[in-house]
């Protein structure tokens, strides 16, 4: 017998939060989320990302043991402008039973149903800048911090209970030494018309994020807004989600460039220093991961490439190539071990064709699902 309960006191969020930790430990390929962001996940004050989405939590027993979680979202702005009716699916987690991944999606049909929703969708976030699809391939790569793992039996599961595949992504790893010279050349041409500018090769990462921020997200949402399911950032989780990444960038991995006529961000790129054994070893606490993962930030090994977009009215003028270049001479001036490519949509043919130039190979793939609520049985 499977029981449902919803997380909703302290003590729940803190038990929906470490399932994860405890399902996949001894996995080195897991990376947790930080644990705090997770307990405060039903916290409109803590969790900016939530805007005018509503969300619910649920734990899933049997025989009085934790044995699976989910979240469920309803994006009432994205399903405003998108004219859906869709729930989302969220941190979903179970053991190797059917039946409880079975459990977990009923519970989300239940409230769609009570809700008038007709699909449910998923695994996605609040935004883009949050953990989204289901690994389908990779299992034996290491995960991101911005990306979740999985074990492969939920692409099993999924595809028994009638979900269907919506959006997919491809994770690279980059051999950066062997990238082709049109970044560099090209980047040269564009710095002798001193038209652009890369703020990072003269202004503070402080200073950069007080004065630019506002322009730098505004940049984001136009370069990001036509990706599948996108969730446009504004308001006060400009302000959580700098808060989140300053934490975690080295500046000599960030690029932020700007047209010296508008004064505006035209376009970016963001690389993180890999933290995923940080987190691991502390087991998501950030008291226990702080020093290491300062240390690992002013000392990468390795780098994830988190983000990079342009202005579309300026994806022609080649200014990606300011942002790739900075990347690559300093991949090799701090002699970085591994790049990988955060999740790249299959649709986002820009940039795929921004890195065509790059060796690169393939290291993960990751995929949504979707299901009518009426064909859950």
């Amino acid at each position: 017998m499977i029981k449902i309960v919803e997380a909703i006191t302290k003590k729940q969020m803190k038990t929906f939060a470490t399932f994860p930790i405890k399902l996949y430990k001894g996995n080195k390929n897991y990376v947790p989320s930080i644990l705090g962001d997770e307990i405060n996940l039903l916290d409109p004050k803590k969790n900016l990302m939530m805007g005018e989405s509503r969300v619910r939590c649920f734990l899933a027993y049997k025989d009085n043991k934790l044995v699976g979680r989910t979240a469920g979202i309803i994006p009432v702005a994205g399903n405003r402008k998108n004219n859906e009716k869709v729930l989302r699916i969220s941190r979903i987690d179970f053991i190797n039973d059917i039946d409880v991944c079975k459990a977990l999606i009923r519970t989300l049909k239940d409230w769609a149903i009570k809700e008038g929703l007709d699909t449910i969708s998923g695994p996605w976030g609040f935004n883009d800048t949050d953990r989204e699809g289901m690994l389908t391939y990779g299992f034996d790569e290491q995960s991101t911090y911005a990306t979740a793992y999985s074990y492969p039996y939920y692409v099993s599961f999924f595809e028994e209970i009638g979900f269907t595949k919506e959006s997919e992504w491809i994770e690279y790893q980059f051999n950066y030494k062997n990238s082709d010279p049109k970044f560099h050349e090209y980047a040269e041409k564009l710095r002798k018309e001193d038209r652009f500018v890369d703020l990072c090769e003269i202004m503070s990462l402080k200073k950069i994020i007080s004065k630019y921020g506002d322009s730098f997200f505004d940049c984001y949402n136009a370069a990001y807004k036509d990706l599948d399911n996108f969730v446009k950032i504004d308001g006060d989780q400009k302000t959580q989600t700098l808060k989140q990444f300053a934490t975690i960038i080295n500046k000599k991995f960030f690029s932020c460039v700007i047209d010296k006529q508008t004064n505006n961000v035209v376009a970016f790129g963001v690389g993180l220093p890999y933290i995923g054994n940080c987190l691991r070893r502390a087991k998501g606490r950030m008291l226990f991961a702080a020093l290491p993962i300062f240390f690992t930030i002013q000392h990468p090994k390795n780098i994830e490439l988190a983000l990079i977009g342009v202005l579309p009215e300026y994806a022609n003028l080649g200014t990606h190539a300011i942002v790739v270049d900075r990347f690559l001479k300093n991949f090799a001036k701090y002699k970085i071990k591994n790049v990988w490519m955060d999740p790249v949509l299959t649709t986002n043919l820009k940039m795929h064709q921004t890195w065509k130039g790059m060796d690169k190979s393939i290291r993960q793939r990751r995929q949504t699902w979707n299901i009518p609520v009426s064909k859950i049985s």
